[in-house]
């Protein structure tokens, strides 16, 4: 069963998502797939330009030529998307308002949820969608580890 992780009240989804999938590829190995509207991925794509050559982690998007895909260890896939036809399966991470259509393929699911009152209520349907489904959340109150 997919593991989710629920990181919420993160003031800054973008380089919140950045730092997160810089840690999964560089520290742990893993080959992630970020999934959210295609404004949040043309931010998250311009943020992961913007470290330094030291950090770079290679990504393309969902469509791009299948060895580019194939050998990127991120890829950014507009909401909606077949995420299960791509071959990563071990890290999804979601910055959108939907629950991604497929997630219950890959090992982990991070779920980010913004300090937007919105977000969070949007966020909250996305919490009972997968409470409903008997899945286990790891709660992460962004807010509380960083005071």
């Amino acid at each position: 069963m997919t593991e989710i992780g629920f990181h919420f009240n993160t003031p800054d989804k973008v380089n919140y998502a950045c730092r997160l999938v810089r840690k999964a590829v560089s520290a742990r190995g893993l080959r992630v797939v970020v999934v959210g509207e295609t404004q949040m991925l043309d931010a998250v794509d311009a943020a992961l330009w913007q470290l330094s050559p030291s950090d770079f982690i290679a990504h393309c998007r969902s469509n791009a030529e299948a060895h580019m895909v194939a050998r990127s260890p991120v890829i950014l896939s507009a909401e909606g998307a077949d995420v299960a036809s791509l071959p990563h399966r071990e890290m999804l991470v979601n910055l959108g308002p939907e629950v991604p259509a497929g997630f219950e393929r890959f090992e982990r699911l991070i779920d980010i949820v913004s300090d937007e009152a919105e977000d969070r209520q949007i966020g909250r349907s996305r919490w009972r969608h997968y409470a409903d489904r008997g899945y286990t959340i790891q709660p992460h109150d962004f807010a509380r580890s960083a005071s």
